[in-house]
């Protein structure tokens, strides 16, 4: 009795070893599938649009043959728009250059100045006029890492700006009463370039392998210049110079060609 009870357990381990041999299976791993990745390094083409927040520093003029010159009293620049273009060139993984042209869209500027007229001895002077500006600028930019679909940057440009000032249009008035006015007099606007660095930072947005969008902020310090001539015994003018704070977003087209970098999948796989 003994013997047929140890058989048959027997008989029972070694069934149960069989089956769970059957049930085991080779572990899997995932097959690698190729994926387009942009390659480190090659020329690109960019464009850019953008809104400047405007910040003149300040504008003075002379009031007339041999007298010193005087600040208007209150000076605003309205903001605009910008639009820009450029190409540049991938160095390696981390660094990149390249040369950019902006234009800055119409700003207007208003200004007003007190003192003696010709209808008055106490005036208020109200002028107008009209900014614009083209910017060249050689920029060099660090991308910090990628993060999946995205690549932070800082980046550093010098350069110069093209600053056109309209021709200024000024009316001065009685204080108190705005009917009682001196002919209106229209000094001639200046142009002249004008050295200009800027600071940026943001980040690029994997599109395709070839493509990525740009958002980030630029700052630019244009420095300060003549901003109209002399009429009427009073003037020339000049402007203590420009900060401009720049949203802007735009596209990146390389033409470096796109790798194939091999990525597991999770959709398939293989038994050893």
């Amino acid at each position: 009795m003994k013997t047929i009870v140890i058989a048959s357990v027997a008989a029972l381990f070694g069934a149960t070893v069989t089956s769970a041999a059957d049930l085991y299976e080779q572990p899997v791993e995932p097959i690698a599938e190729p994926v387009q990745v942009a390659s480190a390094g090659g020329w690109y083409l960019r464009g850019d649009v953008g809104y400047a927040f405007t910040n003149l520093r300040g504008a003075h003029f002379y009031e007339g043959p041999g007298r010193f010159s005087r600040d208007f009293d209150d000076v605003d620049l309205d903001d605009t728009w910008s639009l820009g273009a450029g190409v540049g060139y991938q160095i390696n993984e981390y660094l990149r250059s390249d040369i950019t042209l902006d234009y800055l869209g119409s700003a207007d500027f208003e200004s007003s100045v007190t003192g003696g007229c010709g209808v008055a001895a106490d005036c208020t002077s109200n002028d107008a006029a009209e900014l614009t500006a083209w910017s060249l600028m050689a920029n060099t930019y660090v991308d910090i890492g990628k993060y999946g679909l995205f690549t932070p940057y800082v980046g550093a440009g010098i350069g110069g700006t093209q600053v056109r000032w309209d021709n200024l249009r000024g009316t001065a008035c009685e204080v108190g009463d705005s009917s009682n006015c001196d002919p209106s007099i229209e000094y001639e606007g200046r142009s002249k370039w004008r050295f200009t660095y800027g600071l940026m930072a943001g980040t690029a947005i994997d599109l395709t392998c070839n493509t990525k969008a740009d958002v980030g902020y630029r700052f630019r310090h244009v420095l300060g210049g003549n901003m109209f001539g002399s009429a009427a015994n009073s003037g020339p003018g000049s402007d203590e110079g420009l900060y401009l704070h720049e949203a802007r977003a735009g596209i990146r087209y390389s033409f470096g060609g796109c790798q194939e970098a091999y990525l597991p999948s999770s959709d398939a796989a293989i038994i050893k």
